[in-house]
């Protein structure tokens, strides 16, 4: 989601409200009548469209996966167990917070592991983006930990400029939409450091990080936002134009919600802002009861962790105005609730049964040295883009890479997973541990998590943080802070064009 732009993931599922509300004015629809009336939604749901492959794009996609065979959507992850078998008895709890807008090398290219931004003999990062009139603008370090608003962009557009067919070299000069001719601009080559971000810098120097994460496709956070909840965007590239009148289309397999209330699996929503804050909105026709039976209050995941009555599958929805990092917020306030929500899952009588998966959306348009690769597409749906737009490939390629972190009980200690994933991998995981059928051909070929995990500890009962180790304190300190109200600083700093 980018704050500046005319799209707004805000004002784009508050137009799906209504229908939410009208959901809950029919007092049958909070009891039995709430599953017939989501069976209803599926029986209306388009039949589910293959992708058209060629045999070299498959072979290409299958390859970047580490993969030589093609799963099919409806598949088992383990064919021979019956659907709902728990396959990881000693991971009991899973808790998503998708946070927002960060490439890998914006927030974790200084952090001395994985694939990071590549440095000069003075320790100075020596990535460059040209603008349009020849200039050069060098890599730099944030002045504050403040942000510009409404720039860089990471819309479907800006996104393939930046891409520009794997040079990766147009960050700084790529327009922000066809209609719009405003270059993003040097703010791209920003990144921030450890002494920024003190607490995610720890974090991600004791439990495995992956340097090969990329957001499932080269657009924004709503479409990429639908990739984590259903395998697909459903044609969706964008946050707002053409996209908004996808929100009414149901996912033709469904969503992970689905498949988890399909199998009686709990899971809770919790989330800050009702229901336009609300992930699993972004599928109106399938979600929109499920959530209303399925969501509370952030607050109350702190409480329930504390308690120890977390559900098996929790997704965390924070403030997405302050607490997401997304331009133009102070990222050291999302730090904070990072940081909270580690502290509150490390000191719950849960710790030891619980994995907490973090990721971001999308990478916000801050640049990225690796070229995304070839991906299997999820489905037969062409990308729904803005008047004048190109489709280029479709949704045969992944996104920027950004930043993920693994925190468990079971996670490898020092360790950098360098198998490539996007956001479908968190369905992979998720169809795994209960071995349920897969919802797109994206989610049926991802690899799961499970190379983040120590899994002979696991099988074992022998965990390799039995309790969560010490990490620094959150940035959100007064000084951090005070650009909040001061403004971020100058951007790009002076000096850092060439």
């Amino acid at each position: 989601m980018n704050s500046g732009n005319p799209f707004s993931r805000r004002r784009f599922i508050a137009h799906s409200a209504y229908a939410v509300a009208v959901g809950l004015a029919a007092p049958g629809l909070l009891t039995g009548e709430a599953r017939a009336a989501t069976s209803a939604s599926r029986s209306a749901t388009p039949a589910f469209r293959a992708p058209v492959f060629t045999a070299e794009a498959q072979a290409d996609a299958l390859r970047a996966l580490g993969r030589d065979a093609l799963r099919v959507p409806g598949s088992l992850p383990f064919p021979d167990l019956p659907v709902g078998t728990d396959t990881m008895p000693g991971v009991e709890h899973i808790v998503v917070l998708m946070l927002e807008n960060h490439s890998f090398d914006n927030f974790f290219g200084m952090l001395g592991r994985g694939d990071g931004l590549t440095l000069n003999s003075q320790g100075v990062p020596t990535a460059t983006n040209p603008y349009p009139n020849g200039q050069i603008q060098h890599a730099f370090r944030m002045p504050t930990t403040c942000q510009l608003s409404g720039t860089p962009s990471q819309e479907w557009l800006a996104s393939h400029a930046a891409y520009n067919n794997g040079k990766n070299d147009g960050f700084v000069s790529a327009p922000i939409s066809i209609t719009d001719s405003t270059m993003v601009g040097g703010v791209a080559m920003g990144y921030w450091t450890g002494d920024d971000l003190p607490f995610t810098y720890s974090l991600a120097s004791t439990f495995p990080i992956g340097d090969r994460w990329f957001c499932s496709m080269l657009g924004q956070t709503d479409p990429n936002r639908r990739y984590l909840i259903a395998g697909t965007s459903a044609g969706m590239t964008d946050d707002g134009g053409l996209s908004e009148a996808l929100i009414p289309v149901p996912a033709a397999a469904g969503t992970v919600f689905n498949l988890l209330d399909n199998h009686g699996i709990s899971w809770e929503n919790y989330v800050a802002s009702y229901p336009t804050g609300a992930t699993p909105e972004l599928f109106l026709a399938n979600d929109a009861i499920p959530e209303a039976l399925h969501h509370t209050s952030l607050d109350d995941f702190f409480t329930a962790a504390a308690n120890g009555t977390l559900p098996s599958f929790s997704i965390l929805d924070p403030d997405y105005d302050t607490q997401s990092q997304e331009n133009p917020q102070n990222i050291v306030v999302g730090e904070a609730l990072l940081a909270q929500v580690v502290q509150a899952l490390g000191n719950s009588p849960l710790w030891k049964q619980t994995i907490l998966l973090v990721m971001y959306d999308e990478h916000g348009g801050y640049f990225d040295h690796v070229p995304p690769p070839p991906a299997i597409p999820p489905d037969g749906i062409p990308p729904i883009v803005q008047p004048g737009e190109e489709t280029y490939e479709g949704f045969a390629r992944y996104g920027f890479r950004v930043p993920s972190v693994v925190v468990s009980p079971y996670a490898k200690p020092d360790y950098v997973s360098h198998v490539v994933y996007d956001q479908t991998s968190v369905l992979a995981f998720v169809e795994r541990k209960w071995n349920l059928p897969a919802l797109t051909y994206r989610d049926a070929n991802a690899n799961d998590l499970t190379d983040f995990l120590d899994l002979g500890a696991l099988a074992g009962g022998q965990p390799t943080f039995p309790k969560l180790p010490k990490l620094a304190a959150p940035g959100d300190t007064a000084a951090r802070l005070a650009c909040s109200t001061t403004g971020p600083g100058t951007i790009p700093p002076p000096g850092s064009i060439s």
